[in-house]
């Protein structure tokens, strides 16, 4: 089956510093949620990619965790995670927040690695359904302008799904011939129990506050579903949330369970949604000191890439 030669198609990094809305632009892109959401940084720990498909264009977005200064382990694999994905794309979408009010040092830091790149850089201002003040705007992606020049300026709102059209048209110009990297079926090259890690990570997030939502990984033990095991009309999933102190660990359980319990009754509907099966879902919240400091940790949850 032939395709026109005018196909294209390529890998967009969406890159930034943390909470300027990577994750909801993708999922907005996708209409769909692949990528979890919450208002807490570093949401985001390892490279998520979605596939868009359009007539005559396929789009590879990766999802990249923020880039921030790392204070230990589990921060160095996320900034290496992201900087592996900006170098193995073909395009870097730097989204921003268009209420900021100037470039600062976390800002420049971010620049930094994406000059690194080497990439052509599309400015995404994101957020522009909240932008109030239009001089505030223009000096802003001009000082943005000065310390890195993009081929382009796309101007959206993943909350409101504004402009995003014009972005994914302003990304295509950006792009070589080519053929599709998947099939048009393929959403995603996360497995599904990776996913669904993330979704109990998200109600973590929600759920917790300060440092404890940061101390936790999510690690699946048993994951059972009726796509692999036929005999089976449920899925299962044992999966431990790891902490790092055991006061964190009674944060989690909450009152009599009640937190634990809540938890893994939000996982489980959104699990649920994703994979179409009713779910069984086991949590339990274990003691592992000090595992974001250490690299072997970080490397055996799957966190560094």
């Amino acid at each position: 089956m032939g395709r026109s030669s005018a196909f294209k198609s390529g890998i967009v990094a969406l890159a930034g510093k943390p909470n300027v809305g990577k994750s909801s632009l993708l999922n907005a892109l996708l209409d769909y949620k692949l990528a979890i959401v919450s208002d807490k940084p570093q949401t985001t720990r390892t490279s998520i990619r979605g596939v868009l498909n359009r007539p005559g264009l396929q789009l590879i977005i990766c999802d990249t965790p923020g880039l921030h200064l790392p204070r230990h382990a589990l921060g160095r694999a996320i900034v290496s995670n992201a900087e592996t994905a900006l170098e193995a794309s073909d395009v870097v979408c730097l989204v921003i927040d268009g209420t900021d009010r100037d470039i600062d040092a976390e800002d420049r830091e971010v620049v930094g690695k994406i000059l690194k790149a080497a990439r052509p850089v599309i400015l995404a201002v994101n957020k522009m359904d909240l932008v109030k003040n239009s001089d505030a705007l223009k000096r802003l992606v001009s000082q943005y302008n000065e310390v890195c020049p993009a081929v382009e300026t796309a101007y959206i709102s993943a909350r409101t799904r504004s402009n995003l059209d014009t972005l994914v048209d302003v990304i295509a110009r950006r792009l070589d011939d080519s053929s599709p990297t998947y099939d048009e079926d393929v959403l995603t090259d996360r497995p599904e129990r990776f996913l669904a890690s993330e979704l109990i990570r998200e109600k973590v997030l929600k759920l917790t506050e300060e440092e404890v939502p940061h101390s936790v990984a999510v690690e699946i033990e048993e994951y059972k579903s009726p796509d692999e095991y036929p005999e089976r009309n449920v899925l299962y999933i044992r999966a431990a949330l790891l902490v790092e102190r055991p006061g964190q660990k009674g944060i989690l359980l909450g009152e009599k369970g009640n937190r634990i319990r809540e938890i893994g009754r939000l996982a489980r509907l959104d699990i649920e949604s994703m994979t179409g099966h009713k779910a069984f879902l086991e949590l339990w919240v274990k003691v592992r000191p000090k595992w974001r400091q250490s690299e072997d940790a970080v490397r055996r949850l799957g966190l560094k890439e």
